[in-house]
C-alpha cells in the first residue's frame, strides 16, 4: 500500500467528485459547474490566429518559452485590459501563469509557511481552500454583507490573527456573486499597508458585467505594493486556454516566477500567442459587449425562476454580473446532504454551499447557483424541479 504524504489526508475529493459526476449526467440539469457559455467561445477568431502565429511564427510560438510570460501578452494585458482598470504597472510587475489558480497556488507556496494565518471571505471559492490547506496554512474566515467584507470584522481578525494574507474575490464573488463596495476596496488597501498585509486579489469575472457601473481594483488603491492582482482569460475568451496574469511588486512577481520555474517552466506559448493575438486586435471589448444579452437573459431567467418556484423563506443575492446567484435556506434544510435526492430523483444539480466555507457548518443550508451554462427555458425547469423539493422538503 502506498503511504501518502501527510498534507493528501486533507483533501477527501469525495464532495467534488459528486459533483462534477452529477454535472456531467446528461439527465441532470446542472447549475453546479461555473462554466461560461460554450456557444459564446470566439471560434472563428481563435481559428484565425493560430492559423497567423503557426504561419508566421511557429517554431517560436511552439518551443520553450520565457517563465514569466510571452512578452506580446505581458505588454497586451498591461495596454488593454490592466491600464483601463486604472492598474499602472511595468511588464516586470506581471507574470503570466497557467490559469488563475496557478497564481494562487504560487504566491501562497512563496507566501505561506505551516501555521501562517489566511483570511478569507465567507463563504470563498473553494478550489483555494484546498490550495491554502495544501501548504498547511491557518484560514480564518471574514463576515460579508451584500456589499462586501465587512471592513470592522476584517480590521478585528487582523489584529488577533496577525495574518500574512488576505484572499478577496471583490467583484461578482464566486460563490456569492457579491461586489466589494468602492470605499471598503480603499480601506483593503490601506489595511493592508497599516497592518504589512499582503491581499491577493482575485478578479476574473471583473468584465462580466451586466447591469450598473465597473468599480475600481483594490490594486489601484494599493500605494505600497501590498496588493497582487489576479486576471484570467478564463471567463473573458475560453476556459480551456488556461492563461491567467498577476501584477504585484518586481519582488513578489520575482518569487513567483522562481517558484514557477520550479512547476512548469512556462506556460504553452501558443495559448499566450491566442489571447495576445485577441487583445492586439482589439477584439476583446466587442466580445465582451457581445456576451451582454445572453448572460443577462439567463441572470433574469434564474432570478425569476427563484421568485417563482422557491419557498418564500429563503434570501437570494441579486449580482450585477458574474455567473453565479447564492441562496441561504432555512436552518433546517442541509444541502449537502439534499443534493443526492436533487441530483438522483428530480435531476438538477447545485453545489452546497458548505463546500465554499472553511467551517463547513456555515453553509450547510445554502446553495450556489450557475446560470450562465444553461439556457433560459432549461433554468426555468431545473429551478422548477429544485423548487419542489425544497418546498417538500420544508413542509416535512
Amino acid at each position: 500500500m502506498v503511504k501518502l504524504a501527510n498534507r493528501m489526508t486533507k483533501f477527501s475529493g469525495d464532495d467534488l467528485a459528486d459533483i462534477l459526476r452529477y454535472s456531467l449526467d446528461p439527465s441532470v440539469i446542472s447549475f453546479s459547474m461555473g462554466s461560461p457559455a460554450r456557444e459564446l467561445y470566439p471560434v472563428d477568431a481563435i481559428r484565425e490566429i493560430v492559423d497567423e502565429v503557426l504561419a508566421n511564427d511557429s517554431q517560436r510560438s511552439l518551443s520553450y518559452g520565457s517563465t514569466d510570460g510571452w512578452q506580446p501578452l505581458k505588454k497586451a494585458y498591461l495596454e488593454h485590459v490592466a491600464k483601463p482598470k486604472g492598474v499602472i504597472a511595468s511588464e516586470d510587475e506581471v507574470v503570466v501563469t497557467t490559469g488563475s489558480t496557478q497564481g494562487v497556488d504560487l504566491l501562497t507556496q512563496i507566501l505561506i509557511d505551516p501555521g501562517d494565518c489566511i483570511l478569507v471571505e465567507s463563504p470563498t471559492y473553494l478550489n483555494t481552500i484546498s490550495v491554502f490547506k495544501k501548504y498547511e496554512a491557518k484560514l480564518v474566515s471574514v463576515e460579508m454583507d451584500d456589499e462586501g467584507i465587512i471592513i470592522s470584522d476584517l480590521e478585528e481578525k487582523i489584529k488577533l490573527h496577525k495574518p500574512k494574507m488576505l484572499y478577496t474575490i471583490p467583484t461578482f464573488q464566486n460563490p456569492s456573486g457579491k461586489t466589494l463596495l468602492v470605499e471598503r476596496r480603499k480601506m483593503i488597501a490601506d489595511l493592508a499597508s497599516k497592518y504589512d498585509m499582503i491581499v491577493l486579489e482575485d478578479d476574473p469575472y471583473c468584465d462580466l458585467r451586466y447591469r450598473g457601473n465597473s468599480v475600481p481594483p483594490i490594486k489601484t488603491f494599493d500605494k505600497t505594493g501590498h496588493v497582487v492582482l489576479a486576471n484570467s482569460f478564463s471567463k473573458t475568451i475560453a476556459p480551456g486556454l488556461r492563461v491567467g496574469t498577476m501584477v504585484g511588486s518586481k519582488e513578489i512577481i520575482d518569487a513567483i516566477i522562481l517558484a514557477k520555474g520550479i512547476s512548469d517552466t512556462n506556460t504553452p506559448i501558443l495559448v499566450q500567442a491566442i489571447c495576445s493575438g485577441f487583445l492586439e486586435r482589439g477584439l476583446l471589448p466587442d466580445h465582451l459587449e457581445s456576451m451582454v444579452p445572453l448572460y443577462l437573459e439567463r441572470l433574469d431567467a434564474m432570478l425569476e425562476g427563484i421568485r417563482k418556484y422557491f419557498p418564500a423563506e429563503i434570501k437570494y443575492t441579486v449580482p450585477e454580473g458574474g455567473l453565479f446567484v447564492w441562496v441561504d435556506l432555512p436552518d433546517t434544510v442541509n444541502t449537502r446532504t439534499l443534493l443526492k435526492k436533487a441530483a438522483e430523483e428530480y435531476k438538477v444539480s447545485y453545489v452546497p454551499g458548505s463546500a465554499f466555507c472553511v467551517d463547513e457548518e456555515d453553509g450547510i443550508h445554502s446553495i450556489r447557483l450557475n446560470f450562465s451554462a444553461n439556457n433560459a427555458e432549461k433554468i426555468d425547469e431545473g429551478l422548477k424541479r429544485l423548487g419542489e423539493l425544497l418546498t417538500k422538503e420544508l413542509n416535512g
